[in-house]
């Protein structure tokens, strides 16, 4: 049975690529609100992440070793494409990994750049990072996006990472964890952690996994957020691995 992590991933990835299969050929080198980062940059760090997440998945050791640079392993890249041509290279990958989620065995640990990932979490990273970098092109762009309830897994993700957020940062992990109480498009309302009048954050699940993407400003947001703690976590909130980033200034991404 396909994991719903799994079925939300391929559905995301399925969506971005429509999308962009109506994009000009001239727009393809236009910067996007990320870092002023292009649309072939963008779509290339998704086709190389899913590249190594395939890798990761079918054949954990040997990521390992290629990670920790033991031994060789072949990853090489193609040689570089850009437009079209990347776009059908990315899918590809992309398939390739929905494929492999799909067939592996639900209890594997598929080790990453930091810690090692369960399936599930494998697949909501993943989505993730395609749902927030393919915001950036909808943004450039100026198309609206039709928001769905996959991206629960998004918000689920941004909760799960509330420790990190301040760990990555060197900061003190805050006693109390703030309650989240969020609307999905459906209408549902979902809920993470303990009810809390003085430390919560509520609202548009879609404004919340803007923040917790670092698409949005928090100050460019609806949320309602209440206590020092939750503020604190939204002001640089970061459900990505890596070092710290902060959030694009305020007013640079609301529209």
């Amino acid at each position: 049975m396909t994991l719903q992590q799994v079925a939300d991933l391929r559905a995301e990835g399925e969506e971005l690529h429509a999308f962009l299969e109506t994009i000009a050929h001239d727009q393809w080198d236009r910067e996007t609100p990320f870092k002023s980062r292009t649309v072939n940059w963008v779509v290339k760090h998704l086709h190389d992440a899913d590249r190594w997440a395939v890798h990761s998945v079918t054949d954990p050791d040997g990521f390992r070793a290629w990670r920790d640079r033991v031994t060789s392993v072949p990853l090489d890249d193609p040689a570089p494409v850009q437009g079209r041509a990347l776009l059908e290279l990315w899918r590809s990958y992309f398939v390739r990994l929905c494929d492999a989620l799909e067939a592996a065995d639900p209890d594997l640990r598929a080790p990453w750049f930091g810690p090692d990932m369960g399936i599930r979490m494998m697949a909501t990273a993943r989505q993730m990072e395609t749902w927030a970098h393919g915001q950036d092109i909808y943004d450039l762009l100026q198309v609206k996006r039709e928001a769905t309830d996959r991206i629960r897994n998004i918000c689920h993700i941004g909760v799960r990472t509330f420790g990190w957020t301040f760990v990555n940062r060197k900061l003190p992990v805050p006693e109390q964890i703030p309650y989240v109480r969020l609307d999905a498009p459906s209408g549902a309302v979902w809920e993470w952690n303990a009810p809390c009048e003085e430390e919560c954050v509520a609202g548009s699940a879609v404004e919340f996994a803007h923040v917790v993407t670092q698409g949005r400003n928090i100050a460019d947001c609806g949320l309602a957020v209440t206590g020092p703690v939750a503020n604190a976590w939204m002001a640089v909130a970061q459900c990505f691995a890596g070092p710290p980033e902060d959030p694009p200034p305020p007013g640079h991404r609301a529209w």
